[in-house]
């Protein structure tokens, strides 16, 4: 298929503007846009960040004097748990979030991300979960256990109302959000990259960004799967954390830490992802080290999963383990060292420009390394013990946390902000607020070392005065109040940039990566046409590349049935593969979320009845998603200019959805993997074991559920041919069989689950089983009204291969559900008949 002749710069600019914009009023409802998006991410965590910090100045002002009557015990535990959460939940890890989605496909050298779908799908769940959790806030139900949650603190017995529930479902909420902006970054930055730009040539964010969706892809699993559990301990009585039934609180600080410590690095590498793009350009010089940098970002979130325990010295853990442990931790300060030279080099060998985001980036070298070295100190097993869970530790996650990631996200504020809003910094605040920030922070923080060395607990609401806490308090008080008024004159500062900065073009830094390659602010397609990359996408040469690419002289420099088309590559060598045409706005994601918090909420309010009917409701709107997707016919290969013919996604053996699919059910492993550890950790550590009743294990519904299972995968491995809707039948008929057996094992235990973690164990494998076995009886069904559409042929057997995986997972994991409770039974001893 030809591809329409060149037209006019301003004829291609209108023409793709209709294609790929948002309409204005109700209409914003429906975008989908990378650039929307992520704005909305962004201004969405500004405001969170608000609201955090906020609440920090209620703790201050709580703490700034002894016995301060300011707020009771009840009020205080809920402001310093929702800080919290708000900084740790809703601010940092979306912010980024939010400036990935907004920059990736312009520094690629693409239009938009893999899903724009799911991206407005995760940011509605993010929104709605947000105001979930802060809205209980202001109805004096907020969490209040920390922003941790500890069991047995969090357990129905000593937390009754639904304050600890509300932390529960609200995370969860929050964190599908995360999720799927963790599979739309990995698809996008292997897949959705410019022509000729290999993996070696992406620039350094997009590398710091796809090990970061990596770690959020294995890292967030074990909190969601923490949650699940926990809520159904308090819901259903399932005894996964009372030490009393078979349970163990210390599986909740393994689940929490498997994710909490990632995500200190997860909040980092965004961070410093964006210092390694901004100071080569400020200093006029390539980063130094590249592919070291690669190297030591990999290193570091390998290891970054090695470390949780690091938050659990004082809770009884070996000897051996905490030497294992404590030299992991010192040992991450290595590739975190090798980063931090690089940047060193690169001003050390440039001409820095002395400008406000190289403010901010020194203002970062002073507070991360000072943040790094006391992370060295508690990484060492006896000073931890002396300076566990008090003031010290606040103070080293806060210079860690904060010079990592607010100095970096400031710099990169006044970086990109002129991209954003197509203006250059006014900056008559700029430097007054920096300092402001910089004197309050390490008044505020330095001091709460001092109280912390002093032996002044964290998360206590008053203090006596012979303790001699008071003074450090107070400058610590006072310091956070110069250090809010600092804030407050960045966002009087960037509101001047948005109203009266100077309009330019492009490229008022000089950089050389692809984004600055556009008019600003951005129009919504990003490119007119598709560069051709023929080196490292952070040495180019914006001003140039734009004029011609705004012509159309790049790849896909016309439009075609009015499709939104962008260019998959392979995802080493960056050839072009496919033409990837993305699905249009729609109101379907907004409504999808709404569907899923209703979910949520009725879990809060206990109708339990009527939370599967939701859940039905989220799976039918997102059956919805895929009415306008797909081809009704074959398709010859696409002209995308240059010469080039490119087949449809369609009809590509692996396009980005394929993609999308493993990364999900790796996700999907990461959470089945640890709730298989949990029940290996209960059966090796907690107390009351074996149970003295007997281990229920059905030998009949296991052979049937395992044969089931067999046959659905078998059948569903089938290709396109005349026998598939009968092979599709027999899949679907082969689920049914295989739900009806194991709801009724389920059915059958959930007595006894309530009286022993062994076999609360496994009613949550087999409760999993059931849950993939649901959609697996979903998948044939909808590929039966993909094929009766016409959607399915031998050329466009996507719906098949998608599928084919989910069937060979869930024969995995199911064989591995049916085997669990003779496991369980031979460790317990053999207590079962």
């Amino acid at each position: 298929m030809t591809q329409s002749p060149r037209k006019s710069a301003l004829r291609l600019h209108r023409e793709l503007t209709a294609i790929w914009g948002t309409p204005p009023g109700w209409g914003r409802l429906q975008a989908v846009n990378h650039t929307i998006i992520g704005k909305r991410f962004m201004m969405t965590a500004l405001v969170f960040f608000a609201i955090g910090g906020i609440l920090a100045m209620l703790i201050r002002t709580q703490l700034a004097t002894t016995q301060s009557a300011f707020l009771d015990a009840a009020s205080y535990a809920q402001v310093f748990t929702m800080h919290g959460v708000v900084m740790m939940f809703l601010f940092a890890i979306p912010f980024f979030e939010g400036l990935a989605m907004y920059l990736l496909p312009k520094m690629l050298g693409s239009r938009d991300l893999a899903f724009p779908r799911m991206s407005a799908y995760g940011y509605w769940c993010y929104l709605f979960g947000g105001t979930f959790l802060v809205g209980a806030l202001v109805a004096g139900v907020a969490p209040d256990g920390g922003w941790f949650m500890y069991t047995p603190l969090s357990s129905s017995t000593y937390s009754p109302g639904v304050n600890a529930d509300v932390w529960l479902l609200g995370i969860t909420f929050v964190e599908i959000s995360a999720l799927s902006a963790a599979v739309e970054i990995l698809v996008s930055v292997l897949k959705l990259r410019a022509p000729g730009m290999s993996l070696a040539r992406m620039p350094i964010f997009a590398w710091y960004m796809l090990i970061v969706a990596g770690m959020m892809l294995i890292g967030f699993p074990p909190l969601i799967l923490g949650s699940i559990l926990l809520e159904a301990e308090r819901a259903f009585g399932l005894p996964f954390f009372d030490p009393t039934r078979g349970g163990d609180p210390l599986l909740w600080q393994h689940l929490f830490w498997l994710f909490g410590h990632p995500e200190v690095y997860i909040i980092f590498l965004p961070a410093a992802g964006a210092l390694s793009t901004i100071i080569p350009t400020l200093a006029r010089r390539p980063l130094e080290g590249y592919e070291i940098v690669v190297a030591a970002v990999i290193a570091l979130a390998f290891l970054s999963f090695g470390l949780w325990v690091h938050h659990m010295y004082t809770v009884g853990i070996p000897h051996v383990a905490l030497s294992f442990f404590s030299a992991a931790s010192g040992l991450a300060a290595v590739p975190t060292g090798v980063q931090i030279f690089a940047w060193l080099a690169t001003l050390a060998h440039g001409k820095p420009r002395m400008s406000v985001p190289m403010l901010h980036i020194f203002g970062f070298m002073f507070v991360f390394v000072l943040g790094g070295l006391t992370g060295v100190m508690l990484a060492m097993v006896p000073f931890d013990w002396q300076a566990h869970d008090t003031h010290f530790v606040v103070a080293h996650l806060h210079y860690v946390l904060v010079g990592g990631f607010v100095f970096p996200m400031l710099a990169a504020a006044y970086y990109w902000l002129p991209h954003i809003f197509g203006r250059q910094a006014v900056q008559h605040l700029s430097h007054a607020a920096f300092w402001m920030i910089f004197i309050g922070f390490n008044l505020t923080f330095f001091a709460m070392h001092l109280t912390g060395l002093r032996g002044m607990p964290r998360r206590i609401s008053i203090y006596p005065p012979e303790a001699g806490w008071e003074t450090l308090n107070f400058v610590s008080s006072m310091g956070g109040f110069i250090m809010t008024t600092g804030f407050a004159l960045v966002a009087l500062d960037l509101l001047l940039l948005a109203v009266f900065g100077k309009p330019f073009r492009r490229n008022p830094w000089q950089a050389g990566t692809l984004e600055w390659a556009m008019p600003t602010p951005p129009p919504a397609y990003a490119f007119a046409s598709l560069p051709e990359i023929s080196a490292r996408a952070d040495q180019l040469d914006p001003d140039r590349l734009g004029p011609v690419l705004a012509s159309g002289q790049g790849y896909l420099g016309a439009t075609r049935h009015g499709w939104m088309e962008i260019i998959g590559v392979d995802m080493v060598t960056g050839k072009p593969e496919q033409v990837v045409v993305l699905p249009k706005r729609t109101y379907l994601p907004l409504l999808t979320a709404i569907a899923t918090g209703s979910f949520f909420a009725l879990i809060l309010v206990k109708l339990y009845w009527l939370a599967p009917l939701a859940l039905l409701i989220v799976t039918a709107l997102f059956l919805l998603w895929t009415r306008d997707c797909g081809l009704k016919s074959d398709l010859a290969d696409l002209a995308v200019g240059h010469g080039t013919d490119l087949p449809h996604h369609y009809q590509m053996a692996q396009p980005p959805s394929y993609w999308a699919m493993v990364f999900t059910l790796t996700a999907d492993a990461t959470l089945f993997a640890s709730l298989l550890f949990g029940s290996l950790f209960l059966w090796l550590s907690a107390p009351n074991w074996p149970p003295e009743s007997v281990i229920p294990v059905d030998a009949t519904t296991s052979v049937i559920s395992a044969v089931a299972l067999i046959v659905a995968a078998g059948f569903g491995r089938a290709t396109f041919t005349s026998r598939t809707v009968g092979n599709l039948c027999i899949v679907a008929v082969a689920y049914a069989v295989a739900l009806l057996a194991l709801g009724y094992v389920l059915i059958e235990i959930h007595a006894e689950a309530t009286r022993h973690a062994a076999v609360a164990s496994i009613f949550a494998v087999k409760a999993y089983a059931v849950l993939h076995v649901f959609v697996g009886l979903i998948l044939p069904l909808f590929c039966l009204w993909r094929v009766r559409r016409g959607y399915v042929s031998a050329r466009r057997d996507l719906d098949l291969r998608l599928g084919r995986q989910w069937h060979l997972f869930t024969l995995t994991t199911g064989v591995i559900a049916l085997a669990f409770p003779f496991v369980i039974n031979l460790l317990a001893g053999g207590t079962g008949p």
